[in-house]
């Protein structure tokens, strides 16, 4: 009896298993070290990879095969004679397969609930449990996101985290951010949601085994977040304002988790309301703060040229371009500069822009000389208001 329930509750997609399939003896394996799911046919004449992010959406091996023998890359594939049939119930093979099936007896259930459908106590508190699990996956995603980025562990197979994330995880460029973003607020509304959104209704599950989650919050039945996307728009307020906003969000949606829509237009109002003057104008210098946006990249550090200014945000010229960043990713030079010094890195800047534009416009961005870009790189974070002999010299030569 043991071993049923054992291979009841094994998940299929770690573990491997061989089926017959569309003409083929197919072989499913997982590799736990590199974290592979791979389905390949007898002869190897049919390897395919499967993207971890896809093994949520389907139960089992067998169902993704499926899934993909009826793509259209599966139809290319496999030969006609192996191709998933599903015959018409009015054609002759479909009559066929009708007559030689079993009798269907048809059963009429009650949708009324019965003693067997109700919960018993434990039952309910594991789905309570199991359904707040799903509820904080992207949370727990965002938080091992952040260790993962912070202690740089992707090292030994990636040159940087956002080429890992797609990789490993299929994620794009920006999503990994959000996931840790979408944390950092989690864990701000926590620490600071208040009573009134909180169910009185505790201590049935105090006494639960899942202490790990009890830990996490503060009080089981805190409305809460269920999805990154319902609070990307927290994340441009200060913590004291998510709360606010979302105990707003709360109360507009009747006490239940608010949409996406319901939290950007309690934001909205918010940021109206607290709205400050932008204290950047066209023309000024700044320092380039990344605080976490992947567009910039590698540019902490450089000083840049305001050349617009928006309500939240500024465009802003640096030496390889023009960047959309927000007021919180720039700062004051760290040392003061007169007009005449600001003009200074006016005219550099149109400089190194022009040098840079005039190498692309000759070859492709990757094929840049290492060397020039590096130089220009360099100029684009110097922190004095003026070039050395040999810059000057190397500048001109690139001129």
């Amino acid at each position: 009896m043991k071993s049923e329930v054992k291979n009841q509750i094994t998940d299929p997609w770690h573990h491997s298993q061989s089926w017959q399939a569309y003409g083929h003896q197919w072989k499913f394996t997982y590799c736990s070290l590199t974290a592979n799911y791979t389905i390949k046919n007898d002869d190897s004449s049919l390897i395919l990879k499967i993207p971890i992010v896809e093994t949520n959406h389907f139960l089992c091996p067998q169902a993704w095969l499926d899934h993909w023998a009826k793509s259209k890359e599966g139809r290319s594939k496999l030969k006609p004679s192996q191709q998933p049939e599903q015959p018409s119930l009015f054609s002759e093979q479909g009559k066929n397969n009708q007559a030689q099936k079993e009798p269907i007896t048809v059963e009429v259930v009650d949708n009324q609930p019965t003693q067997s459908q109700e919960l018993t106590d434990d039952e309910a508190r594991d789905r309570l449990f199991l359904e707040r699990k799903v509820e904080r996956a992207f949370y727990e995603a965002g938080k091992a996101l952040q260790e993962l980025r912070d202690r740089r562990l992707y090292r030994s197979s990636h040159a940087n985290f956002e080429s890992y994330c797609l990789e490993r995880f299929g994620f794009k460029r920006r999503h990994p951010y959000r996931l840790i973003d979408a944390a950092q607020v989690f864990d701000n509304l926590i620490e600071m949601c208040p009573n009134w959104t909180q169910n009185e209704n505790v201590s049935e599950v105090e006494s639960h085994e899942a202490s790990e989650e009890l830990q996490m919050c503060p009080n089981w039945t805190q409305i809460l977040p269920t999805t990154e996307y319902q609070i990307r728009p927290l994340t441009c307020l200060d913590p004291e304002q998510q709360a606010e906003a979302w105990t707003q969000a709360v109360e507009n949606a009747g006490g239940k988790v608010p949409s996406h829509r319901i939290v950007k237009s309690i934001v909205d109002q918010i940021r109206e309301r607290t709205k400050i003057p932008n204290p950047w104008r066209v023309g000024e210098v700044a320092t380039i703060i990344v605080k976490d946006n992947p567009d910039l990249r590698g540019k902490g550090g450089c000083w840049a040229i305001i050349s617009e200014v928006h309500d939240f945000s500024c465009t802003v010229k640096l030496w390889d371009g023009e960047y959309q960043v927000r007021i919180e990713n720039l700062k004051k030079l760290s040392y003061e500069t007169t007009d005449k010094e600001q003009k200074f890195f006016r005219e550099l800047s149109d400089r190194l822009r022009g040098i840079f534009d005039d190498r692309l416009s000759k070859i492709q961005l990757n094929e840049v000389e290492k060397p020039t870009k590096d130089f220009l790189a360099g100029l684009g974070k110097i922190d004095r208001p003026y070039l050395t002999e040999l810059e000057e010299r190397l500048l001109r030569v690139l001129d």
